[in-house]
């Protein structure tokens, strides 16, 4: 795909992306990968030296992490919050109460660069509201980058102004 002018790729995990990546990388400058999956706090210092874009904030101690990790090697990510649009138990993302304080957090204490939101909607529902909803959001905050949609959804979102999209089951075949 690099051979013929593909330069963004997303993956879940830091390892799996640090095995891939990290020799195509230094010989390919272009290339920006952006850490799609949840980032653990432990893997930190590996997801800064690797990846250019970050679509899975979503603690303050992440974005504490994140901020001393770039300031020793002088790189800014481009880095999405994650927000729990379905206020889903089981799924990470700061919830809608917190957003704004979460947002002024990174921003002003962390000094990260905040392009966007992302989000993952509840499955097997209606995703068109909760699209809606994130559109909305990240124009209040002025933010120009969304980060929504998968393979099963991802026309919609890009209906609702995604400018990010997952679509790697699509392209790859689902993981086993």
């Amino acid at each position: 795909m690099i051979d013929i002018g593909h330069l963004h790729f997303g993956e879940n995990k830091v390892q799996e992306a640090k095995d891939k990546w990290g020799v195509i990388k230094k010989y390919n400058k272009n290339i920006q990968l952006h850490m799609v999956g949840k980032l653990q706090s432990n893997k930190v210092k590996f997801a800064v030296h690797l990846f250019d874009y970050i679509h899975s904030l979503d603690n303050e101690k992440l974005a504490k992490k994140i901020s001393v990790e770039q300031k020793k090697i002088n790189k800014n990510l481009k880095i999405f919050i994650q927000v729990n649009i379905g206020d889903e138990k089981q799924k990470s993302g700061v919830h809608l109460d917190n957003l704004k304080d979460f947002y002024d957090t990174c921003c002003k204490k962390y000094f990260l660069n905040i392009i966007g939101l992302m989000c993952i909607p509840p499955k097997e529902i209606d995703v068109k509201s909760y699209f809606k909803k994130m559109s909305e959001l990240n124009k209040s905050f002025g933010l120009k980058e969304l980060s929504m949609g998968m393979s099963s959804d991802y026309l919609e979102a890009i209906n609702f102004g995604a400018t990010y999209v997952r679509i790697g089951s699509k392209i790859f075949g689902s993981r086993s």
